[in-house]
Protein backbone atom coordinates (compact mmCIF):
# COMPACT_ATOMS: atom_id res chain seq x y z
CA UNK A 1 0.00 0.00 0.00
CA UNK A 2 1.19 3.54 -0.74
CA UNK A 3 0.56 6.38 1.70
CA UNK A 4 -0.10 9.64 -0.14
CA UNK A 5 0.57 12.74 1.94
CA UNK A 6 1.27 16.41 1.35
CA UNK A 7 3.90 18.34 3.30
CA UNK A 8 4.22 22.11 3.40
CA UNK A 9 5.80 24.97 5.31
CA UNK A 10 4.99 28.61 5.95
CA UNK A 11 6.89 31.63 7.23
CA UNK A 12 5.44 35.10 7.68
CA UNK A 13 8.15 37.53 6.63
CA UNK A 14 10.54 34.66 5.84
CA UNK A 15 12.10 34.52 8.33
CA UNK A 16 9.39 35.13 10.84
CA UNK A 17 6.65 33.21 12.63
CA UNK A 18 6.73 29.83 10.90
CA UNK A 19 4.73 26.65 10.64
CA UNK A 20 4.86 23.21 9.09
CA UNK A 21 2.24 20.58 8.39
CA UNK A 22 1.75 17.20 6.77
CA UNK A 23 -1.67 16.01 5.70
CA UNK A 24 -3.17 12.65 4.71
CA UNK A 25 -6.82 13.36 5.44
CA UNK A 26 -8.96 15.31 7.90
CA UNK A 27 -8.40 12.76 10.67
CA UNK A 28 -4.70 12.13 9.96
CA UNK A 29 -2.46 15.19 9.98
CA UNK A 30 -0.06 17.12 12.18
CA UNK A 31 1.34 20.63 12.42
CA UNK A 32 3.82 22.64 14.45
CA UNK A 33 6.25 25.52 14.13
CA UNK A 34 8.49 28.14 15.65
CA UNK A 35 8.33 31.76 16.69
CA UNK A 36 11.06 32.57 14.16
CA UNK A 37 12.21 30.42 11.24
CA UNK A 38 12.39 30.35 7.44
CA UNK A 39 10.02 28.86 4.91
CA UNK A 40 12.64 26.29 3.90
CA UNK A 41 12.96 25.17 7.50
CA UNK A 42 9.19 24.72 7.63
CA UNK A 43 9.22 22.72 4.39
CA UNK A 44 12.00 20.42 5.64
CA UNK A 45 10.40 19.96 9.05
CA UNK A 46 7.06 18.99 7.49
CA UNK A 47 8.69 16.18 5.50
CA UNK A 48 10.82 15.11 8.47
CA UNK A 49 7.80 14.82 10.77
CA UNK A 50 5.85 12.92 8.11
CA UNK A 51 8.60 10.30 7.92
CA UNK A 52 8.82 10.12 11.70
CA UNK A 53 5.05 9.71 12.05
CA UNK A 54 5.08 6.78 9.60
CA UNK A 55 8.30 5.15 10.79
CA UNK A 56 6.39 2.22 12.30
CA UNK A 57 4.81 1.31 8.94
CA UNK A 58 6.05 -0.78 6.04
CA UNK A 59 4.07 1.12 3.40
CA UNK A 60 5.53 3.02 0.48
CA UNK A 61 5.29 6.78 0.92
CA UNK A 62 4.44 9.30 -1.80
CA UNK A 63 5.23 12.83 -0.62
CA UNK A 64 3.49 15.67 -2.43
CA UNK A 65 5.65 18.75 -2.05
CA UNK A 66 5.65 22.20 -3.63
CA UNK A 67 9.25 22.92 -2.58
CA UNK A 68 11.88 22.24 -5.23
CA UNK A 69 14.47 22.95 -2.54
CA UNK A 70 13.29 20.03 -0.40
CA UNK A 71 12.88 17.64 -3.33
CA UNK A 72 16.31 18.46 -4.77
CA UNK A 73 17.92 18.31 -1.33
CA UNK A 74 16.68 14.76 -0.80
CA UNK A 75 16.88 13.33 -4.33
CA UNK A 76 19.88 15.15 -5.85
CA UNK A 77 22.12 17.02 -3.45
CA UNK A 78 22.17 15.19 -0.11
CA UNK A 79 24.51 12.36 -1.15
CA UNK A 80 27.11 14.83 -2.45
CA UNK A 81 26.78 17.04 0.60
CA UNK A 82 27.43 14.09 2.89
CA UNK A 83 30.46 13.01 0.85
CA UNK A 84 31.90 16.51 1.25
CA UNK A 85 31.28 16.63 5.00
CA UNK A 86 27.95 18.40 4.57
CA UNK A 87 29.42 21.16 2.46
CA UNK A 88 28.26 22.49 -0.89
CA UNK A 89 30.28 22.41 -4.10
CA UNK A 90 31.72 25.86 -3.29
CA UNK A 91 32.94 24.59 0.08
CA UNK A 92 30.42 26.57 2.10
CA UNK A 93 28.49 24.78 4.87
CA UNK A 94 25.08 23.45 3.97
CA UNK A 95 22.23 25.54 5.39
CA UNK A 96 19.66 23.95 7.70
CA UNK A 97 22.19 21.25 8.54
CA UNK A 98 20.42 19.94 11.65
CA UNK A 99 17.14 19.35 9.83
CA UNK A 100 18.87 17.80 6.82
CA UNK A 101 20.86 15.39 8.97
CA UNK A 102 17.75 14.35 10.88
CA UNK A 103 15.89 13.90 7.61
CA UNK A 104 18.75 11.82 6.21
CA UNK A 105 18.46 9.55 9.27
CA UNK A 106 14.67 9.31 8.94
CA UNK A 107 14.91 8.31 5.26
CA UNK A 108 17.17 5.33 5.92
CA UNK A 109 15.52 2.09 4.91
CA UNK A 110 12.30 3.75 3.74
CA UNK A 111 10.56 3.28 0.40
CA UNK A 112 9.47 6.68 -0.83
CA UNK A 113 9.25 9.06 -3.73
CA UNK A 114 8.55 12.74 -4.08
CA UNK A 115 6.16 14.41 -6.47
CA UNK A 116 6.27 18.14 -7.10
CA UNK A 117 2.93 19.93 -7.03
CA UNK A 118 2.40 23.59 -7.81
CA UNK A 119 1.64 25.57 -4.68
CA UNK A 120 -1.59 27.54 -4.36
CA UNK A 121 -3.05 25.81 -7.41
CA UNK A 122 -6.06 24.21 -5.71
CA UNK A 123 -4.44 20.81 -5.21
CA UNK A 124 -6.62 19.50 -2.33
CA UNK A 125 -3.89 17.80 -0.26
CA UNK A 126 -1.38 20.59 -0.81
CA UNK A 127 -3.96 23.23 0.09
CA UNK A 128 -4.87 21.32 3.25
CA UNK A 129 -1.23 21.12 4.37
CA UNK A 130 -0.60 24.75 3.42
CA UNK A 131 -3.61 26.05 5.35
CA UNK A 132 -2.56 24.17 8.49
CA UNK A 133 1.05 25.35 8.27
CA UNK A 134 -0.14 28.92 7.71
CA UNK A 135 -2.51 28.64 10.68
CA UNK A 136 0.46 27.80 12.93
CA UNK A 137 2.42 30.79 11.57
CA UNK A 138 -0.56 33.03 12.28
CA UNK A 139 -0.93 31.60 15.77
CA UNK A 140 2.72 32.28 16.62
CA UNK A 141 2.36 35.79 15.23
CA UNK A 142 -0.71 36.43 17.41
CA UNK A 143 0.74 34.49 20.36
CA UNK A 144 -2.31 32.20 20.48
CA UNK A 145 -2.48 28.40 20.93
CA UNK A 146 -1.76 26.32 17.84
CA UNK A 147 -3.66 23.31 16.56
CA UNK A 148 -1.13 20.48 16.39
CA UNK A 149 -3.61 18.07 14.80
CA UNK A 150 -4.42 14.45 15.71
CA UNK A 151 -1.09 13.09 14.45
CA UNK A 152 -0.92 9.72 12.72
CA UNK A 153 -4.35 8.16 13.00
CA UNK A 154 -5.26 5.39 10.58
CA UNK A 155 -7.47 2.40 11.25
CA UNK A 156 -5.41 -0.68 12.03
CA UNK A 157 -2.21 1.24 12.75
CA UNK A 158 -0.54 1.72 16.10
CA UNK A 159 0.12 5.43 16.57
CA UNK A 160 3.64 6.44 17.48
CA UNK A 161 4.58 9.69 19.21
CA UNK A 162 6.23 12.34 17.10
CA UNK A 163 9.83 13.21 17.96
CA UNK A 164 10.30 16.93 17.46
CA UNK A 165 13.73 18.25 16.62
CA UNK A 166 15.17 20.77 19.09
CA UNK A 167 13.45 24.13 18.70
CA UNK A 168 13.49 27.39 20.66
CA UNK A 169 12.27 26.51 24.16
CA UNK A 170 9.17 28.03 25.68
CA UNK A 171 8.33 28.04 29.35
CA UNK A 172 5.63 25.63 30.38
CA UNK A 173 3.21 26.50 33.14
CA UNK A 174 4.37 25.42 36.57
CA UNK A 175 2.27 22.61 38.00
CA UNK A 176 1.60 22.19 41.71
CA UNK A 177 1.27 18.54 42.65
CA UNK A 178 -0.87 17.93 45.75
CA UNK A 179 0.29 15.31 48.27
CA UNK A 180 -2.60 12.98 47.44
CA UNK A 181 -1.47 12.72 43.84
CA UNK A 182 2.07 11.63 44.73
CA UNK A 183 3.28 8.05 44.98
CA UNK A 184 6.65 6.66 45.86
CA UNK A 185 8.69 5.75 42.78
CA UNK A 186 10.34 2.34 42.60
CA UNK A 187 14.00 2.91 43.41
CA UNK A 188 14.64 6.43 42.07
CA UNK A 189 18.12 6.93 40.67
CA UNK A 190 18.47 10.16 42.66
CA UNK A 191 16.34 9.86 45.81
CA UNK A 192 17.54 13.21 47.03
CA UNK A 193 15.41 14.83 44.32
CA UNK A 194 12.26 13.53 45.98
CA UNK A 195 11.19 13.89 49.60
CA UNK A 196 8.00 11.89 49.83
CA UNK A 197 8.40 11.16 53.55
CA UNK A 198 8.37 14.84 54.48
CA UNK A 199 5.23 16.37 56.03
CA UNK A 200 2.43 16.59 53.48
CA UNK A 201 2.80 19.72 51.39
CA UNK A 202 2.54 20.69 47.76
CA UNK A 203 5.57 20.64 45.50
CA UNK A 204 5.94 22.87 42.46
CA UNK A 205 7.49 21.31 39.37
CA UNK A 206 8.67 23.51 36.49
CA UNK A 207 9.82 22.33 33.09
CA UNK A 208 10.67 23.78 29.70
CA UNK A 209 8.95 22.59 26.52
CA UNK A 210 9.64 23.32 22.89
CA UNK A 211 6.81 24.95 20.92
CA UNK A 212 6.01 21.58 19.32
CA UNK A 213 5.91 19.81 22.69
CA UNK A 214 3.77 22.53 24.25
CA UNK A 215 1.35 22.39 21.32
CA UNK A 216 1.00 18.62 21.57
CA UNK A 217 0.45 18.86 25.32
CA UNK A 218 -2.29 21.48 25.05
CA UNK A 219 -3.84 19.67 22.10
CA UNK A 220 -3.97 16.39 23.98
CA UNK A 221 -5.50 18.09 27.01
CA UNK A 222 -8.15 19.70 24.81
CA UNK A 223 -9.03 16.39 23.19
CA UNK A 224 -9.41 14.77 26.62
CA UNK A 225 -11.47 17.67 27.92
CA UNK A 226 -9.12 18.46 30.80
CA UNK A 227 -6.77 21.28 31.71
CA UNK A 228 -3.05 21.03 31.10
CA UNK A 229 -2.50 20.82 34.86
CA UNK A 230 -4.96 17.92 35.18
CA UNK A 231 -3.31 16.09 32.30
CA UNK A 232 0.16 16.47 33.83
CA UNK A 233 -1.06 15.37 37.24
CA UNK A 234 -2.54 12.28 35.63
CA UNK A 235 0.79 11.49 33.99
CA UNK A 236 2.61 11.92 37.30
Amino acid sequence: MTIIAAADGSALGNPGPAGWAWFVNDSCWAAGGWKHATNNQGELKAVLELFRATAHLDDDLLVLCDSQYVINSVTKWMRGWKAKGWRKADGKPVMNLDLLQELDEALAGRRYRFEWVKGHANHPLNEAADSRARAVSDAFQRNTPINAGPGWVREGDTPTPRRPAPTPATKARAVTVPPAARTRPAGPAHPELFAFDEPAESHTVALELSPDEHARLTGRAARLGVTVEELLRGLI
